[in-house]
């Protein structure tokens, strides 16, 4: 089903794309294409809702860019306060008046983890600031379960991921497109 409505929206892609983590991949997750219809981002939350029925936790925080709208959506669905954290000097921090009490249990909030690394520089802040993550809801896992904390996702996707120096695309000469929002010091 959710499969389904990211081919409809635009959201799943094929080619050849430099990740946010340096690495490149034959496929990638546009959620943003998803998140423009409300109907549909409300319908593939609601898959990661249903998984957190048992899961204790007091608020969504999500990494910006990709976690903020799936950070409100999840709070909304659930009831829950929703906030997010972003770069400030190339850091992840809380700002705009945003706080956390120690102790809080926190569910990170996601579009697409892969290497996790949005993921862990948010982990890092409300670890920092005493909160506990209980796991990591997402729209799409395709981390391969080389994650640390359990993930709660709508839908699980195998796409082949390389490091650049054994990347098959590249060495066939493909051009390579980087569509996230994270720049990139090394691009090639």
């Amino acid at each position: 089903m959710l499969i389904d409505i990211l081919k409809e929206t635009g959201a799943l892609l094929e080619g050849h794309f430099l990740l946010s983590s340096g690495k490149h991949s034959d496929g990638y997750v546009q959620c943003a294409k998803l998140l423009m219809y409300p109907d549909k981002a409300e319908k593939a939350i609601k898959l990661i809702v249903d998984k957190l029925k048992d899961i204790d936790f007091d608020i969504v925080v999500g990494p910006a860019m990709g976690g903020i709208i799936v950070s409100y959506e999840l709070g909304r669905q659930t009831g829950k306060q929703s906030i997010f954290v972003e770069r400030e000097d190339g850091e992840m921090k809380l700002r705009r008046g945003f706080t956390l009490e120690k102790g809080q249990r926190v569910l990170i909030a996601e579009d697409v983890v892969t290497t996790g690394k949005s993921s862990y520089e948010a982990i890092k802040v409300v670890e920092e600031l005493g909160g506990e993550v209980v796991g990591i809801g997402c729209i799409v896992d395709r981390s391969s379960g080389n994650i640390k904390y359990p993930i709660y996702s709508g839908v699980k996707i195998n796409i082949n991921t390389y490091e650049k120096e054994e990347c098959t695309l590249c060495k066939q000469n493909i051009p390579i497109v980087k569509p996230g929002s994270r720049k990139i010091v090394e691009f090639l």
